[in-house]
Order: structure tokens, then sequence, then C-alpha cells
């Protein structure tokens, strides 16, 4: 891939890039994609998701962890991609840390989500990744993620 191709992803695609399965794959969508640089996707918040039926049973909000998780998985996608590789044994990678992290906005059920990870530095296997999660153009989260490669 070149320095600035763009691409989408179907939810079929994405399972090739992520190991996540349900009910914990948190993207259903590749929106957009510049390689090295950025990744913007989509998650579709729907009523009849697991956590739904005890955070909260009056008020169903979606858990800020589960944002933060979701916006992990979008700044998975674009390592692989990145990397022109995908995962196995020998190229996972974990969550090393989580900074910054901010909740200004309910996520509840019929919210598109958008989530966008921008790449901020790669040293030593430890990548990190500036991300936001929206709701019609609304912050609902900020956070800064680090995630280091190691094998399985």
């Amino acid at each position: 891939m070149t320095e600035n191709t763009k691409i989408e992803l179907n939810i079929k695609e994405i399972l090739e890039y992520l190991p996540h399965r349900y009910p914990f794959l948190l993207v259903d969508r590749i929106l957009e994609f510049e390689t090295g640089k950025s990744i913007k996707g989509l998650k579709n918040v729907t009523a009849n998701e697991p956590q739904f039926t005890g955070h909260f049973p009056q008020r169903p909000v979606m858990p800020g962890v589960l944002i933060i998780e979701a916006l992990a998985q979008v700044s998975g996608v674009l390592y692989f991609l990145t990397n022109n590789t995908k995962p196995d044994a020998d190229n996972w990678f974990y969550f090393a840390g989580v900074d910054k992290a901010r909740f200004k906005r309910i996520v509840e059920p019929g919210d598109q989500l958008i989530l966008e990870s921008t790449m901020v530095r790669n040293r030593l296997g430890m990548w990190v990744f500036s991300v936001e999660a929206k709701v019609n153009g609304e912050t609902a989260c900020s956070a800064e993620l680090m995630v280091v490669k190691r094998a399985l």
C-alpha cells in the first residue's frame, strides 16, 4: 500500500485483521484509512448487545471501558494495515497503557459511534495512538492508547 492509500473495510474484511469475535468485536466497518497515519471506523450501538442487560437496565449506557476497547480495535486494524500483515502467533499486540482518557458524552443504543485513531509514534515495539470516539460530531471519549507487540 502506498502512503496515501484510503480504503473501506466491511465486517468480513475486519475479521481478517482482528482476533476478536462476537460479543467482543466492537467495530462494524472501517470508513477510511491512511497508511501509517490514521483510521476511521464505525460501531453501530444496538439495544440487543449483552452489556445493556446490566449497564443499566433502566437506562442503557455503553460502558466507557468498551468505548476504549472499540478505539483500541480500530487502532489494531491501523497497525496491521500499516505493517501489511495480519495477526498470527508471531504478530499480536496488547494494551500497555491508557492515558488522558476523558468521557464527555453518554453513548446509548441507537447511536453510531465514529472511532478515530491517529498513529503518534512507534518506538522499540511500543505504539502510541491518539484516539477519539464521536456521536453526531460530539466527542464521547478521547484518550491516548499504548500497545506493545508480542508473540503469543
